[in-house]
């Protein structure tokens, strides 16, 4: 049974391929485009997930789309006759639905000669969510939450999971959602990019929650765990947010009204330097999120004697309320699947259409992220020769080593401060670098942020850097002992080891841990543990492998990146690039 799980016309494009209900490739369709956050129809993630499976369209029995137009009828009708909605709305709405039933002709273009015969099957959008989260976990039971901006006319969505069901148990629907929320807020203080939400979570820690009380006014707390939006402050009800794009740079118009400044302030132009109003107003959004965050979980939890989560969605990627869980609920084991975001939905849906097919079929769960294109020494190489003028030109040496040879070195390097570009493997799925299209660098230095933001990555000072750490080393350094393999949760980094790896200790003194286990990331575990036996520190910085694009897919992108910035070593495979200083 051959199933195509589809993210479509929305921002993060992706596609996947199951096989008897095992996960092949997944892929977004931005490391292609080179377009971050891509939206549109993703063929060319569909092209390599039928490439990596040797097959054509016509073998595929069942395309799934994260998105049922039919989904929640009685609440649209319902909102429509409120008067509410604007006409310039309506109308976006209906042409997004009709782009959505055009998936047969869509493939036809994309695939010309190539006939598909099997069956479009559409699964409403947080039970996607639901679905890539807890299908693809360990969990037999668990508590199932959906958290994002909208899909199909709903915000959030909980429920129970058990063995090869899930069983929904409630929503929150159109006009109210903590996504659009935190989404507004991000816009409010001056990031208007989409999915810029992550650099209001990095600010918030260099300010206070002065504003919170203020915020009570704009997401209100209701009994029983529910939340509203105090419209007044919101546009997203009334006129077209721009949520659904073909072929292009996901953009989202102003969420927020002239209200929420006569309650705020002016908002921030993006070329306004940061006060420390804005960074306590950071943090006040942030506490805001989890307050209303947390008490929709306890409410959830405190109905039933479970203590698993499966959580996902776009809100999913908060880190740092993810980080508090264990704190602020009763919940003692969370799974948060690598593509937690609306990439991830691809997943989803083609689970649950697997699952509809056959009932009985068993559970795989998804404890890699490497699912992406790969590439041989041979590959690297054709393509290393078209660079040679380059290379000379820039005197950069070029060598293939050995296994031993190449650890040793590249350990040796990261140790006496160097940059180390690392791509190896099948690329990772999802929004985080993993340790095989990685930058790294050594935790111990006070000053390599500075020196990454100099050398590469150019971005806003206040951001934090990730620690990856060898898993059997976790309970030594953090204030936890949790399996946090795909970077979905921030952690405090235990007191008396903080001065010992400045580089990824952020000013509140946590970090957005990555556990490393020998099944996962067997060659990175490997370089990790040479780096620990020479400076016995078991963990290095990781940062994507970018420069302000989507994370490097292919040799060739690697290679540019290496070249146009000032990283030490690039390491691919087993071919390593190095600067003759």
């Amino acid at each position: 049974m051959i199933i195509v799980g589809l993210n479509a016309f929305h921002g993060d494009s992706s596609a996947c391929l199951l096989r008897d209900g095992v996960l092949v490739a997944a892929v977004e369709e931005e490391r292609f485009t080179r377009i971050k956050h891509w939206a549109g129809f993703p063929a060319l993630s569909i092209a390599y997930c039928l490439r990596e499976a040797g097959l054509q369209l016509a073998d595929v029995d069942f395309v799934a789309i994260n998105s049922d137009a039919s989904a929640a009828r009685s609440k649209k009708l319902q909102f429509l006759l409120s008067g509410r909605a604007g006409s310039a709305l309506i109308k976006e709405k209906l042409l997004t639905r009709r782009k959505r039933h055009s998936i047969q002709k869509f493939l036809m273009n994309s695939f010309p000669g190539d006939v598909f015969t099997g069956q479009i099957v559409k699964v409403e959008h947080h039970l996607a969510h639901m679905a890539s989260s807890f299908l693809s976990s360990e969990f037999n039971q668990a508590l199932v939450l959906s958290v994002d901006g909208f899909g199909d006319f709903s915000s959030c969505a909980w429920g129970m999971g058990v063995r090869n069901t899930i069983d929904v148990h409630g929503r929150v629907f159109f006009p109210h959602s903590l996504g659009i929320f935190y989404q507004a807020m991000t816009q409010y203080l001056g990031f208007h990019n989409y999915g810029d939400e992550y650099k209001v979570m990095g600010l918030a820690p260099y300010g206070k929650p002065h504003y919170v009380s203020v915020l009570d006014q704009v997401l209100r707390l209701s009994s029983g765990g529910g939340f509203t939006l105090n419209l007044d402050y919101f546009n997203h009800h009334k006129d077209p947010a721009g949520f659904e794009w073909d072929d292009g740079v996901p953009k989202v118009s102003q969420l927020y009204t002239p209200v929420l400044e006569g309650l705020l302030g002016v908002a921030r132009d993006p070329d306004t330097e940061l006060s420390q109003h804005h960074f306590d107003l950071a943090r006040s959004v942030q506490l805001a999120y989890e307050n209303a965050f947390f008490s929709l979980l306890r409410s959830i939890e405190e109905k039933t004697a479970c203590k698993s989560l499966a959580l996902s969605g776009g809100c999913a990627m908060n880190s740092v309320a993810n980080g508090k869980i264990y704190r602020k609920t009763g919940i003692e084991k969370v799974y948060v699947q690598a593509a937690a975001g609306d990439a991830g939905g691809a997943v989803g849906a083609a689970m649950i259409a697997a699952h509809a097919q056959d009932p009985e079929l068993k559970r795989r769960s998804v404890l890699r992220a490497d699912f992406g294109p790969s590439f041989t020494v041979p590959q690297i190489e054709a393509v290393l020769a078209k660079y040679e003028n380059e290379l000379i030109t820039q005197k950069i040496a070029s060598g293939l080593y050995s296994d031993k040879r190449l650890f040793d070195l590249v350990s040796e390097r990261l140790s006496e401060g160097a940059v180390v570009g690392w791509f190896q493997g099948r690329m990772e799925w999802g929004a985080r670098a993993l340790g095989n299209r990685s930058i790294l660098a050594d935790p111990r230095r006070s000053d390599m942020k500075t020196i990454l933001n100099k050398k590469i990555k150019k971005r806003e000072s206040f951001r934090p850097f990730a620690p990856s750490i060898l898993r059997e080393e976790v309970a030594a350094w953090f204030e936890t002992d949790d399996d946090v393999p795909f970077m979905a949760q921030v952690f405090q980094i235990k007191e008396d080891r903080r001065l010992q790896i400045p580089a990824v200790t952020h000013v509140d003194g946590s970090g957005r841990l990555q556990t490393v286990g020998k099944f996962q990331h067997s060659r990175y575990h490997r370089l990790i543990s040479q780096f620990f036996q020479k400076t016995g520190v078991p963990i290095l910085l990781n940062t994507s492998f970018n420069e302000n694009e989507p994370i490097v897919c292919a040799p060739q992108e690697a290679i540019e990146c290496f070249l146009r910035t000032d990283m030490d070593l690039l390491v691919m495979e087993n071919i390593v690039l190095s600067r003759i200083r």
